[in-house]
This record gives structure tokens, sequence and C-alpha cells, in this order.
């Protein structure tokens, strides 16, 4: 053979593996989480351009709308976006967005084909189609380009866990409603279902309430902020006034946001301890009425320092009012009230406390609290809401209808199960994203504990002694909290949570029997971190170093 020949030959083997199958088709292998089922037919990709029709029944023109913003943001590709029927067939390819309940046999699943001239992507409701949609911009280019190449690919896949949840504590630290639409974005991403925004505690009221308005002029504003460690001795504080609120506007705003993108907001109004903040803007509903309290200025308040509700008429009035008037802004069948580190010692220096204690038969202070998330359970039922509850609400005895979230461990979960109460899973051990994930000591300041990323993937949220038993369906599924005590602004929040949201989001949805945790890191590396790269945002990069066995 000549050296033309060769040369010749050795163009055409450059550009036959630049064009294989095989190599178009390995962006499949990178996607996070790992899909149930993933099919490579090994046949041409489609080939998506400008002139690539986005097609979608009536039922997803939203989400059409949504793929349109994504894809040119992705890639530069503006698709023209047309309804089902008018599509143009031509010779160029197509994304069909198709409603389909007999093919998508369960809630929030979705089946992605591509093939010929056509990605189509099949689901039965809104949030099946949001995962469809985020599965198949990890298998387009994270560049602007001009031409992509889909690769021919069978993916049917569904979450192992029904509630998926990430947290926001905006009372500590407040963020702006564009960081808040940010967040929900790195949610429906990682094909999460739940915002959980803890909206109000000693800290500050960060929503707008007509009906007591000093909750705003007053509770959502502190004097100062701690500086440095709550440790830290002597304790240091900024002297700057700091808060604010979301509008109810604001809220709404939010919340369509959410709804586009398959995302269920559940608000917390925190009650009957973490009231600080209520008993400052209104000092009647303390236990002690004739105290001016200040908004708390300190993080850890629990025994420490009077935050509780006083049970009078007056507070149940303002309970029935404002839960109300914070039901009929949030679409979400749930509502979560907190009910967690209530301070006993207040009410049992109080004579009222004490009075109402007796007058109503109940056993001690923890039946008064009991009592508490019972009226309140009541109020929210008139408004066809379901309570959730952090674990302490079950230290008296609990209607069952309410859900209970364990920030504790497995002890607690398996006792909520076994009374038969439903059970979203948040321990702070590994699930708490505002500890540490490294052990250097000039890392970030967090606030105490160590959860690596390798913690965080192999979590399992059935507790064992729940496993393979008639309670293992009382676990409903997992939940990252996010407390902004040391998080000031948006970039230190993505920086605790990132990767350990990804890791998170693999563990709800992924079949524990595919899950790998050598395999997630190179696609990790590989895949979502180009894309935190994308979204301009803060990660943890270390990930790697800081283990569960350092």
């Amino acid at each position: 053979m000549t050296p033309k020949h060769l040369f010749i030959l050795a163009i055409l083997l450059v550009f036959t593996s630049c064009h294989t199958p095989a190599t178009a088709q390995s962006v499949a292998d990178n996607i996070i989480p790992k899909p149930v089922e993933v099919v490579k037919t090994g046949k041409q990709p489609v080939v998506v351009t400008g002139k690539t029709q986005i097609v979608a029944d009536t039922r997803f023109a939203d989400q059409a709308a949504y793929l349109q913003d994504l894809i040119v943001a992705q890639t530069g590709m503006l698709l023209p976006v047309q309804s089902s029927g008018q599509g143009k067939s031509g010779r160029y390819s197509h994304i069909r967005l198709v409603a389909d309940s007999a093919a998508v046999n369960r809630a929030e699943m979705y089946i992605l084909t591509a093939a010929g001239r056509d990605v189509t992507i099949k689901a039965r409701d809104t949030r099946g189609m949001v995962y469809g949609i985020q599965t198949l911009l990890q298998l387009l280019p994270l560049q602007k380009t001009e031409t992509a190449s889909i690769p021919s690919v069978a993916i049917k896949d569904y979450p192992r866990f029904a509630y998926r949840g990430m947290h926001l504590d905006v009372v500590r630290h407040m963020f702006p409603v564009s960081f808040i639409k940010k967040y929900i974005d790195y949610l429906a991403f990682h094909k999460f279902n739940t915002f959980h925004w803890h909206l109000t505690d000693d800290q500050g009221w960060r929503i707008e309430i007509d009906s007591y308005p000093k909750l705003n002029t007053v509770g959502s504003w502190r004097d100062s902020t701690l500086i440095g460690h709550f440790n830290d001795v002597p304790a240091r504080y900024d002297a700057t006034r700091y808060g604010g609120f979301y509008t109810k506007d604001e809220v709404r705003d939010v919340i369509r946001y959410a709804a586009i993108r398959g995302i269920d907001i559940i608000p917390e109004i925190d009650i009957p301890g973490h009231s600080r903040a209520t008993i400052a803007a209104y000092p009647e509903f303390s236990t002690k009425p004739d105290t001016t309290w200040n908004v708390a200025t300190t993080w850890g308040m629990y025994n420490r320092q009077n935050n509780v509700l006083a049970p009078n008429p007056a507070t149940f009035k303002f309970l029935e009012t404002v839960f109300h008037e914070v039901a009929d802004l949030f679409p979400s069948p749930y509502f979560h009230l907190g009910g967690d580190e209530c301070s006993t010692m207040w009410w049992k220096a109080d004579p009222g406390s004490q009075k109402f204690i007796q007058e109503h038969h109940l056993k001690d202070e923890k039946g008064l609290q009991t009592y508490f998330i019972e009226q309140v359970a009541g109020y929210l039922a008139d408004k066809g809401k379901t309570v959730i509850g952090w674990h302490e609400i079950l230290q008296g005895d609990l209607d069952t209808s309410a859900i209970v979230m364990d920030w504790a461990g497995d002890k607690e979960a398996v006792a909520a199960a076994t009374r038969h109460h439903r059970v979203i899973m948040t321990p702070g051990k590994p699930l708490y994203f505002d500890n540490y994930q490294s052990k250097d000591p000039n890392d970030s300041l967090a606030i105490h504990g160590y959860n690596p990323l390798d913690a965080v993937y192999k979590y399992e949220p059935v507790p064992a002694a729940l496993q393979n038993t008639a309670l293992e369906k009382y676990i409903l599924g997992a939940q990252g909290n996010v407390w902004t005590e040391y998080m000031g602004n948006p970039a230190k929040v993505e920086y605790m949570v990132f990767p350990r949201m990804t890791a998170l989001s693999e563990v709800l949805w992924t079949p524990a029997n595919k899950k790998d945790y050598e395999d997630f890191k190179r696609r990790l590396k590989t895949a979502i971190i180009p894309r935190y790269n994308y979204w301009h945002t803060s990660y943890f990069k270390d990930f790697e170093k800081w283990t569960s066995d350092k």
C-alpha cells in the first residue's frame, strides 16, 4: 500500500471512530441519577438542528416551552415548538412530548426513545415529562453548537421512592427569589420532587402575612447576627440590622415556576417552639406577655432562651388565622409545622400554662406540645392539608395521619413506622448538608458533624429493621436539609450542597442494586462537574479526598 493510500485510510479511520454509534452512545452511560433501564440500540443517532421541532401534546405545553428554554441555553439552538398534529413531518427531526397512560403505567415514570428522526418522551404526568426532559438534556452536548446527535436509545425510568426532597432554611440567612428559582432548577435537574421551604424560626419571619402585620414589620428583622461559630467564646455580633420577607406575589411566582418543573413546595411555619420572632412581634402570645422580646440574634435557642408560645385563646386564634392564610397560598397537600426542639422549661415556669394543662387534662408539658400540634393539624385539615412535623411530634399520643420527618436516626423512624405513621428520612448523619464535608481546619465554616460524599451515597433510607417487613411501606423517602446559620450567600449554599445533592438524587431515584459508588464518581466527574461549571455554581472539589473512614 502506497503512502498516499495509507494516509487516506488513516483519515477514514479517524472519521469513522468519531461518528460510530458506539462513541455517540457513550453519553447514555453517564446519566445521573442512573436510570432503571437503558438499552443502546446501536442504530444511527437522531440529529438535532435548529430546524428540529418540539411537538407537544396539549397537557405538556408548559414543559415544551421549558424544554425550548433549556436547549437554547445549553446549545444555542432555538427549536420551534408546535402542538401535536401541527408539526410538519418534512426532513427534519422532532422531539415529541407525548401523554401516554397506557405504556407509562406508574406515577413519575417516563419512557424516552431516540430512533430515526424522532426523540420521543412519553409520560402520564408533569413530573414524568420533566424527568424525561432532564435525561434528554444529559444526552445533548453541553456547549454551543449548530447540530447535535442524540444516541439511539430506549430508556425506561421511574423513581425508587415517592418522596425526594431538598430543604432550604431562609430564616437564618435569606436569599433572593432569583436564587430560590435557581435552587428549584437544581432540584428539577436531579429529579427531586419536593422543595421544603423553611420560612419562620427564632431569627426571623420570612413570609408576608396580612392578618398579623407586625410579623413582618417587627418579626422579619433582627438587630444583629452572630459572627463566627456559635461555640466561639466570647460570642461576637455584627450590629447590623438584617432581615426581610417574601411577598405573597413573590411566593405565587415561585410556586408557578416550581409547578412547571414538577416541584411541590411545602412551607414550614415552626410552632410551638422556635417562635421567638413571633413573640417579638406579639408578646401576648408568650408565657411572659409583659416582656419585650427581641428577634433572636444567635443560633441554638433550645433551653437557653424563651421561644415558646403560650396556650391561651389569643394564641390559638393567631395560629388558626395565620395557618389558614398561608395554606390558602400554597397548593401543596402537605404543610410542615415544625414541632421540634420545644423546650418545656418555659411552660413549667408559667402558671398560665400549668393551669391550661390541668384544665385540659393533659399528662404534662409533652402533652401540651401534642395539644398544639393537634390543634394546628385540625386547622390545616380544614384546608385539606396533611401535617408534616419533625419526629419530636411523636413525644405525645398523636393521630397517625401526621407524617413524621425524622432528623434523628433509624430508631425514631422504626418507632414512627411501628405506630403506622408515614416517615420521611432526613437524619443529621448523613443528610444535613450544613455539616462539614471535610475535616480540613481551613474549610469553610459549618455547624458541626461530618457528612462526606460517600456517606451520603451509601445511605439506605429504609432502616434495616423495617426491610422486607410490612412496615417498610411507611418509609416514603428522604430529604437533604440545608440550615443556613453559616451560609450567608448563594455561593456558600451551592458549595455545601454540591456534590452531596447529586449523590442523594441517586439514592432516592435509582434501584438499590444498580448503585455503584465508583461508577457514580466516574459519572460525576465526566458529566456533572462540567454541568456545575456550566451553571457557574460553587461546589466542593475535594470529595474524593475526604471519606467516611477519615
